[in-house]
């Protein structure tokens, strides 16, 4: 496991399907949930991609390295697990310099999903990969807290115009600057559909707690629940832009503006679980482009669900 600048990656050789196995193995990830193949510099496309657009050579230069992934036309060697068995195959170039030590050294293409068991929190810090998967990875490589904190952006570049498949890392805006409007792909995926792009199920990225989803003007109200749950026992949480007065088992004060939001919500809701709450109520954030990650998170986290 080793530190990006989103989050700790589970790495393997994204060359040998035994490799990549072990990663699907530890994390329990299903065969149709693809992995992104991390290079050193840009300059390995060709190992792992038969094409290169010209919009992804624009996004490249523009983005590289840092949070941004290309799905692109795959080579013959890229193994099937890495892909879903789709002819496509996503990459990126992480600016972590830990991350580009190890793929500097390693002088292959490495296959990385996030260092944690299907659908739970993602880690960003190496505490969370050491607590979440324990023996399962051979080794951990400790980089500090992850600068961005969610995931990276992916886009399509496979078609005209790009598809942009997750939000992450970088803004749409910025993007857009750069090649253009992009197209919006579905939101979610059938559990059973092979998808060109990780983080898309429904349910992903989530914590044990219930996320109970409230606005500022029920602030009150849900202080008052926290109080009455606290008295009864039991161990509730709160993520809010302003905590003062909260009784409950985990209060998290959130920053106000989207990146600062970004590289504290998973760190967020690992509290919460290490605190072992049932329920958290969540402050919902800005209904703005800027918000958009932040806001795909949360909900795939669960956030707002029937019990």
């Amino acid at each position: 496991a080793f530190p990006t600048e989103t989050v700790y990656g589970l790495g393997a050789n994204a060359l040998d399907e035994a490799a990549v196995a072990r990663v699907f193995a530890a994390k329990g990830r299903p065969a149709n949930n693809p992995l992104i193949v991390h290079l050193a510099d840009a300059a390995q496309l060709p190992r792992v991609a038969r094409s290169v657009p010209p919009t992804a050579e624009r996004l490249a230069a523009a983005f590289w390295p840092g949070p941004l992934t290309l799905v692109l036309p795959r080579r013959a060697e890229v193994p099937d697990a890495v892909t879903a068995g789709l002819d496509t195959v996503a990459v990126r170039v992480p600016a972590h310099p830990v991350a580009h030590a190890l793929l500097t050294a390693a002088a292959v293409p490495v296959a990385a999903p996030s260092a944690n068991p299907y659908q739970r929190v993602s880690p960003t810090a190496a505490a969370h990969v050491v607590a979440l998967l324990a023996d399962r990875v051979d080794l951990v490589l400790d980089g500090g807290p992850a600068d961005v904190g969610i995931e990276s952006t992916v886009v399509d570049v496979t078609t005209s115009p790009p598809v942009l498949l997750r939000p992450g890392g970088v803004g749409a805006a910025a993007i857009e600057r750069v090649v253009g409007p992009l197209r919006r792909g579905a939101p979610d995926a059938a559990e059973t559909e092979a998808r060109a792009s990780p983080g898309l199920s429904r349910r992903h990225y989530a914590p044990r707690a219930r996320l109970v989803p409230f606005v500022a003007a029920e602030r009150e109200h849900v202080h008052r629940r926290l109080a009455e749950a606290h008295a009864r026992g039991e161990r509730q949480g709160l993520l809010a832009f302003d905590v003062g007065g909260a009784v409950a088992t985990a209060a998290i004060e959130m920053p106000r503006d989207a990146e600062g939001y970004a590289r504290a919500l998973y760190r967020a809701l690992h509290a919460l679980d290490d605190a072992g709450c049932a329920v958290a109520f969540v402050e919902a954030p800005p209904d703005a482009p800027a918000w958009e990650a932040v806001a795909d998170r949360l909900r795939r986290a669960g956030l707002g669900e029937a019990p």
